[in-house]
């Protein structure tokens, strides 16, 4: 007896994003995603907390939400008051915090409160691709702000905002990573952040403020979040545990006003996030927190100091990169002949894996050449083989780098 699939083709209703492909695993050398480095998950700590969230509080999983009601675990909101206050200058109060299923799921409620196809929004040149995916889904039009060593440079976004409001558009929001930039690894002054709330407000566009790799900064020291300068609530602020603590654990959080995050609340459906990751990282961070950054920040600054070394060692002078304040991320600029979406799949045959500038970036052309490398997974191992095995690809591909060259740096 032979059998046939069931054709779900004429069911699927347009509009749909392309079919996803099957999971092959990771590459041997991947230096993609915003995956962190599993030496420095705190695996006991979390354990301990574990053991000791259950035994005080298990019967409370009976019940959606533990009975904390839509807006997350309560001692969970009572951590981030704090933590938000010492590291951010933020005050708010745990009403003021919902807890949502990583940060990719708080960028889905703001859109999905605030924008319709057709709309406008104002994003950083170069910007997190989860973020640029979801606006393109929604038939939104974005507008791209290009950046400087100190990130989205004022001048540019005054002059945008300027010529939208001269056609009549009016962005819904300006989108910004302005603590750890991803991918360029920049830090906006105080000065410029004060800019920008100045421009927020002639203009009438709300801020949406991603701080998700704040945590991460080399001297453990930040400029006060943008919604702590806010003297009106016209900031909207996303962070997440996903870098600071583990990814896999799948906990961010929304610090918004009431008047946004009741529409935001009446739109998130779930039935709540996972209750058991957010009684377990209040357990953990309450005690631990505030020790275990400086580790993982450690590590990972020797991380990229490896990074570094095999891309001059490997690539010379074929290589461009500022080195990042913090985070996981070194955004290279190749020669201009390089096309690194044709790098990267011809890198991927051979076990390495990158991510290729034009994902991440609002112009292509600019961003051709430019590829964003993921230096926490891998090891200090892996991290020079692979890179060795990535100057071997692009050397065949496109000719660079020059080996001789190379050769003669290291004489000098």
């Amino acid at each position: 007896m032979t059998s046939t699939a069931f054709d779900f083709t004429p069911l699927l209703p347009a509009g749909l994003p392309a079919p996803a492909a099957k999971w092959t695993g990771l590459a041997k050398f991947s230096f993609v995603g915003g995956n962190n480095d599993p030496d420095q998950v705190p695996v006991n700590g979390l354990i301990a907390a574990v053991d000791a969230a259950l035994r005080r509080e298990g019967r409370g999983l009976a019940t959606y939400n533990l009975a904390h009601g839509p807006q997350g675990y309560h001692p969970l909101r009572e951590f981030l008051t704090a933590k938000l206050k010492r590291d951010a200058a933020i005050t708010c109060n745990a009403d003021d915090i919902m807890i949502v299923s990583g940060s990719l799921q708080a960028l889905d409620l703001v859109n999905q409160t605030l924008l319709a196809r057709g709309d406008t929004v104002i994003v950083e040149q170069e910007t997190y691709q989860g973020s640029l995916n979801r606006l393109t889904r929604l038939g939104v039009n974005v507008v791209g702000i290009p950046l400087d060593g100190d990130g989205m440079r004022m001048d540019a976004l005054a002059t945008a905002l300027s010529d939208l409001k001269a056609r009549g558009i009016r962005p819904k929001y300006i989108y910004t990573i302005p603590t750890v930039q991803n991918p360029t690894g920049s830090i906006m002054p105080e000065v410029r952040r004060a800019e920008l709330l100045r421009l927020s407000e002639a203009y009438g566009v709300p801020i949406f403020e991603d701080d998700c790799y704040a945590d991460l900064i080399w001297d453990g020291k930040r400029p006060p979040a943008i919604h702590a300068m806010a003297t009106n609530s016209g900031v909207i602020h996303i962070g997440s545990f996903s870098k600071s603590i583990a990814p896999a654990l799948r906990v961010g959080f929304v610090v918004a006003p009431w008047e946004i995050m009741s529409r935001m609340l009446a739109l998130k459906t779930d039935a709540g996030s996972g209750a058991l990751e957010q009684m377990v990282l209040a357990e953990f961070c309450a005690p631990h927190f505030a020790t275990h950054v400086p580790e993982l920040t450690r590590a990972l600054r020797k991380k990229l100091d490896t990074l570094m070394e095999a891309l001059n060692e490997q690539f010379g002078t074929a290589a461009e990169f500022e080195s990042p304040k913090g985070g996981i991320f070194l955004w290279v600029k190749l020669p201009d002949n390089v096309d690194t979406l044709k790098l990267y799949q011809a890198a991927l045959a051979s076990g390495v894996s990158i991510n290729p500038g034009p994902e991440w970036s609002t112009n292509s052309s600019h961003s051709r050449s430019r590829l964003r490398l993921c230096f926490a997974s891998p090891s200090h191992a892996q991290i020079r083989e692979g890179i060795a095995v990535l100057a071997d690809v692009c050397r065949r591909e496109f000719g660079v780098p020059v080996r001789i060259a190379n050769v003669e740096k290291a004489r000098g």
